[in-house]
């Protein structure tokens, strides 16, 4: 089994992410599975991609849930991926020590070479961080890109991992949380970035920004059907936005 590092990390490389600007596009996810397809976790392979049945390995996911009910109803989008916890019970568990957490920055990787797929890792992991890839037979996880954002032949702006430098609302931000003075530890604390599942012990070093409570824009606005014809749809809606 691998111990994790002691001291622990002084730097905490990880996610925030914003999930009042995230729109479910999907782009991360994309971005993700091709920068993927190789490097530390490739490649990810899949089952039948263009079949009735189609399924493979992802290293993040975006659900989407209804909240609310009626014009308060709201959908919020949720990505999922490894969050690097600091107590990651995902390298503890590991039989052959094929998970292991990097003493420099925290960021939880697997060794494929050490991996029989056992999957114990994955019971561990109260996030659903993991996916066996059954074609390889061995586990897969989120990596932050680390042959990315180590690359020093990249300029400084671009060693992010792959779903950051892609997200076009830009609800997803990197960098070191274990710096009070970083940009995304500034997010956190503005914003009230939320630990998931923070009862567990686990402390996952990703964070998410809550969704800011909305406008009932029934209630504060003009309906399209009640506008004056004066200004036409683009004079409805600069009201609309701007209201």
């Amino acid at each position: 089994m691998t111990a994790l590092p002691d001291p622990p990390p002084a730097r905490r490389l990880g996610l925030v992410i914003d999930l009042d600007t995230c729109v479910g596009c999907q782009a991360c996810v994309v971005a993700c599975k091709e920068w993927n397809g190789g490097g530390p976790a490739g490649p990810l392979g899949d089952l039948e991609p263009w079949g009735a049945a189609p399924s493979g390995a992802w290293l993040n996911r975006v659900h989407g849930f209804e909240v609310g009910e009626g014009e308060a109803g709201r959908t919020v989008y949720f990505p999922r991926s490894c969050l690097h916890c600091e107590n990651a019970l995902c390298v503890t568990v590991c039989p052959t020590g094929a998970s292991y957490k990097r003493a420099e920055d925290g960021i939880v990787l697997v060794d494929e070479a050490k991996c029989m797929g056992c999957g114990l890792c994955a019971w561990a992991c109260p996030y659903g961080a993991r996916e066996l890839d059954r074609p390889s037979g061995v586990m897969k996880k989120c990596t932050l890109c680390v042959d990315r954002i180590g690359d020093e032949r990249l300029p400084a702006a671009e060693r992010e991992p792959a779903c950051v430098a892609t997200c076009p609302a830009r609800a997803r931000h990197f960098g070191d949380l274990a710096d009070p003075d970083s940009a995304v530890s500034r997010l956190v604390a503005e914003r009230g970035g939320v630990e998931l599942l923070a009862e567990l012990g686990y402390r996952p070093t990703n964070r998410y920004l809550p969704p800011r409570p909305g406008r009932r824009l029934a209630a504060s606005a003009e309906r399209l059907e009640d506008a004056p014809a004066e200004g036409g749809f683009l004079g409805w809606l600069d009201r609309l936005l701007g209201g």
